[in-house]
């Protein structure tokens, strides 16, 4: 039976399990039509290929490649790698790319993220429903007939380009001694973070000793989830930092393009403080070179954000969440940072592009510059109360937002409504202060929850009171 590519393309990039959802002839297809809709479209000579370590990604990777290469598109075999290593190969080399991994997610799913040249995002609005239409064609008998020259595959290492680029744009050499706690998760971490934090491309030795945990790569994940967003994957680093009496540390996704840090008590650090760190470092350096600094949040970072930024001088663009809205809403205003409450962190020196550890080296050229601890440095950028993101299912997503929105309009008539992305109720102008946050998933009839406040009580209640109104008639 043809797979029905819809159940697999979503918004933003390909998902699925290995392989009766995802299966090397439909890789094959989506190559083709990737080849077709982007990089004929544009001119494009070559497309850059990279995979993760999952298992599955030889297989798939190889596919894809012969459905570009049927084109007369050449391919460029960069092996294993990182996502933000393989934006950089599209940005480096000025070419179209995919990577193939699923992030985060269990060992039997493998999935595509796709850029255009410059490593410019490919989603749902930008392309990406066009290559699952031809794909889908392909994959019936349906689709063009590649006729002439087939394109040439060649093999390319760019790991030490990479280390030395991202060398290149976070000055570590004079900082404090720092020791560092890194857990890859048997992910794509193992092969980057010696690369640039270490010696293993051939570079100097930085004032940084780096303690690793599950470096090996294993797209099995025998120790634990690549999924730094669930907590109990982070117990282990949490551990390890208070044992070895590190500075912090530092928790990658399965694909590397993501960094949760946790300090040096083993506290995990707000992706919202980090987003803040980083963004008035990087609007500092513009300031200084006599630029108007724009730094972009999606609508989910704390209100500190926008805050801290905008009293430094800078410019600050709310968005919706989703790495193909910030890419492009980074590039429409020329941002020079953008970051995203799940620890995605985006660089316009980056083409635009996120990179986990560009973050990571951020913050450590902070903690190396002064002599206080990350929970410090954590401290001055974490003022409010936050719930974090709580699910609940629902039968009706709909009436459950349209049930919390009712009550809230009813009790207050100073609270402040928008649905950039699902539903924002705001009284942070007014006292008390908090605002929260409603979005549907994509994928599960589930409801997502975050809330911020002024301090702990007021958070809690609002928290409750939120909660028992979407679940109300649930049975838990």
């Amino acid at each position: 039976m043809t797979t029905d590519l819809s159940t697999i393309i979503k918004a933003y990039d390909v998902r699925g399990t290995v392989p009766d959802q995802l299966s090397p002839e439909a890789a094959r297809a989506i190559g083709t039509a990737f080849a077709h809709v982007v990089a004929l479209s544009e001119g494009a000579r070559q497309v850059v290929v990279g995979r993760d370590m999952r298992g599955s990604g030889p297989g798939l990777a190889r596919a894809f490649a012969d459905g570009v290469l049927a084109t007369g598109v050449d391919v460029v075999d960069v092996g294993l790698c990182s996502t933000d290593g393989l934006y950089f190969a599209a940005g480096h080399l000025d070419s179209p790319g995919a990577m193939f991994t699923a992030s985060h997610n269990p060992a039997e799913y493998n999935g595509i993220k796709l850029c255009r040249a410059g490593a410019r995002p490919v989603g749902q609005d930008s392309g990406l429903a066009l290559i699952r239409d031809r794909a889908q064609a392909v994959l019936e008998g349906r689709g063009p007939e590649d006729a002439g020259p087939r394109g040439t595959l060649t093999e390319r290492d760019l790991l030490p380009d990479y280390a030395v680029f991202l060398r290149g744009l976070v000055d570590l050499r004079g900082g404090r001694p720092l020791k560092l706690v890194v857990d890859a998760a048997n992910g794509m971490a193992g092969l980057t973070v010696p690369a640039v934090l270490g010696t293993a491309a051939g570079l100097e030795e930085l004032p940084i000793q780096i303690v690793p945990l599950y470096f090996e790569l294993d797209g099995s994940f025998p120790n634990h989830e690549a999924n730094p967003l669930d907590p109990a994957n982070l117990l282990d680093l949490q551990a390890a930092v208070v044992e070895h009496g590190a500075d912090a540390g530092l928790a990658f996704d399965g694909d590397a393009d993501r960094c949760f840090l946790v300090d040096e008590t083993g506290a995990v650090v707000s992706p919202s403080a980090i987003t803040a760190l980083v963004g008035m470092r990087e609007a500092a350096a513009e300031l200084e070179a006599g630029r108007q600094p724009t730094v972009i949040h999606n609508h989910i970072s704390s209100r500190v954000v926008p805050e801290y930024l905008q009293a430094a001088g800078a410019r600050t663009v709310r968005t919706r969440v989703g790495h193909s809205f910030i890419k492009a809403q980074m590039a429409e205003h020329d941002a020079v940072f953008g970051g995203e409450h799940s620890a995605h962190y985006y660089f316009r020196d980056f083409w635009f592009a996120d990179s986990g550890i560009l973050a990571a080296m951020h913050v450590l050229a902070a903690l190396g510059s002064q002599p206080h601890p990350l929970s410090a440095l954590a401290d001055m950028y974490s003022p409010y109360a936050a719930s974090g993101e709580i699910n609940s299912r629902v039968a009706d997503v709909d009436a459950a937002a349209e049930r919390v929105l009712a009550a809230y309009t009813a009790a207050y008539d100073d609270v402040e409504v928008d649905h950039l992305d699902g539903l924002t109720v705001s009284h942070w102008h007014s006292r008390p202060q908090w605002w929260f946050n409603l979005r549907a998933s994509n994928t599960e009839p589930l409801l997502r929850l975050n809330v911020e406040a002024a301090d702990e009580d007021i958070m809690t209640k609002v928290r409750d009171d939120v909660l028992s109104l979407v679940r109300e008639g649930v049975e838990r």
